[in-house]
């Protein structure tokens, strides 16, 4: 996995993949996903910092032992 922010142009670029990408879809104005052929390769979300997407804020949960 590869995360990569575009500062001067407010853009987030999140690569789950390196395999080739078959299928580009856009499902918003801001928001451009890259497939597969096993699912989802690739997030290009433009906007990133402006919108709350960026930065990314990680929760972890740990759960208690009964």
């Amino acid at each position: 996995m590869k995360i990569v922010y575009h500062e001067e142009d407010d853009t987030l670029f999140i690569e789950f993949s390196k395999d080739p990408i078959v299928r580009d879809e856009t499902l918003s104005w801001n928001l451009n996903i890259g497939y597969t052929a096993a699912g989802i390769g690739e997030m290009t979300i433009l906007d990133a910092q402006k919108s709350g997407v960026y930065p990314l804020q990680i929760e972890r949960v740990i759960s208690e032992a009964a």
